[in-house]
């Protein structure tokens, strides 16, 4: 893979960066998380089994976002070299957010948090309509959305809670389910479209073209809706 060097970006996709960089550096005042009383004294097995079901939940059935999100990083190869590439940067982005959220070192506020994943999955979807492959900079800015998605990601589950004792077991039940769900996301791309039609001439011209733009449509509603919540 290609080293990313800010130089080879075009320019407007400079502005993402700095834009992202802003919020993640513009913390708003916490305390720390909510704490989960009902779950302190609960054996390890039910908390791994709690936080873990509750972690693929939020992606499937009730992360549209982050679903349309990882089927458009599906879209742009059927490599699943260039998939994994996007897969992992985004990864681990939102695991250092959600964990360094979740500990009330990082938090910004849902209102400038849930916008800017509509916008995020906009930028991806027109980006599957305009490049043919796997371009540097996408990587990066794979990974500046997936630190904004941790905090979503942290926002639901502070919604819930955590148990004071069981802090990491809990945060990384979480975060196992949620990676469970985003991998039952990419499986169920390859089985239905990639696999079936990834090899087809007219792909990316009746497959990629019109999902892209119905997800880019879709999401940019979402932004506009949830800057005016």
């Amino acid at each position: 893979m290609a080293v990313i060097t800010i130089g080879k970006l075009p320019k407007t996709y400079c502005i993402i960066p700095v834009l992202l960089v802003l919020v993640i550096l513009s913390p708003s005042i916490a305390m720390g998380h909510a704490i989960n009383y009902a779950l302190e004294k609960a054996p390890d097995s039910d908390i791994v089994w709690f936080y873990l079901r509750l972690g693929v939940r939020h992606i499937i059935p009730l992360g549209t976002d982050h679903i349309l999100f990882v089927t458009s990083l599906c879209l742009l190869s059927t490599q699943i070299k260039t998939i994994l590439w996007q897969a992992t940067a985004f990864t681990v982005a939102h695991s250092v957010t959600l964990a360094l959220s979740m500990k009330g070192i990082l938090v910004a506020p849902g209102a400038v948090v849930e916008p800017i994943i509509a916008l995020s999955i906009v930028f991806v979807a027109v980006e599957n309509i305009f490049l043919n492959e796997l371009k540097p900079w996408r990587i990066a800015i794979v990974f500046l959305f997936g630190l904004i998605h941790g905090l979503g990601f942290a926002s639901a589950l502070n919604e819930i809670g955590l148990p004071r004792n069981k802090f990491y077991t809990s945060i990384l039940s979480f975060n196992a389910g949620v990676e469970i769900g985003q991998v039952m996301v990419i499986i169920c791309v390859f089985l239905f479209i990639i696999i079936p039609f990834g090899k087809r001439k007219w792909y990316r011209k009746f497959i990629v073209y019109p999902i892209s733009i119905l997800i880019a449509v879709i999401a940019a509603y979402w932004f506009v809706k949830r800057l005016t919540i």
